[in-house]
C-alpha cells in the first residue's frame, strides 16, 4: 500500500507541475500578444482603438490575476505533496537522500514565476499606452 501511495503523490506532483507551466506560458504567451496588439493599436489611436486596447488590457489583468493564483495554490499543494513525501521517507528511514532545504529552493522558483508573469503583464499593459502619449 505504501508503494501505492508514494506513487500516488509522486503523479499528483507530476500534475501539479504541468498545471503551473500551463498557467505560466498562457499568461506570458497573453501578455507579449497584448503588448503586440496594443503596441500595433497605439499608432493609429480612435476612440474605438482605445476601446480595443482597454480590453486587452482587463484580459491581461484577469489572465495574470488567475496565473497568480494558480500558481501560489500550486505552491501550496506543492509544498503539502513533499512534506507528505518527507514523511513517508521518515517512516522507512531514508530521508537523508532527500535535501529537505529543496522545499525553499522551490518557493523562491515559485516566487520568481510569479514575478514574470507580474513584470510582463505590467509591460504589456504601460507600454502601449506610452507610445500612445508620444
Amino acid at each position: 500500500m505504501l508503494d501505492k501511495v508514494h506513487a500516488h503523490i509522486l503523479d499528483e506532483l507530476r500534475i501539479n507541475a504541468r498545471t503551473d507551466t500551463i498557467f505560466i506560458i498562457a499568461s506570458i504567451l497573453i501578455n507579449f500578444t497584448t503588448l503586440a496588439i496594443n503596441s500595433a493599436i497605439s499608432g493609429t489611436a480612435s476612440g474605438g482603438n482605445i476601446l480595443i486596447m482597454f480590453c486587452f488590457v482587463l484580459l491581461t489583468i484577469v489572465v495574470c490575476i488567475v496565473s497568480e493564483i494558480g500558481l501560489i495554490r500550486g505552491r501550496q499543494a506543492s509544498a503539502k505533496l513533499i512534506k507528505g513525501l518527507i514523511e513517508i521517507y521518515r517512516d522507512n528511514g531514508v530521508e537523508k537522500y532527500y535535501d529537505t532545504t529543496l522545499l525553499g529552493h522551490y518557493k523562491l522558483k515559485y516566487n520568481l514565476f510569479m514575478l514574470v508573469i507580474l513584470v510582463t503583464g505590467i509591460i504589456a499593459i504601460i507600454v502601449p499606452f506610452i507610445a500612445l502619449s508620444l
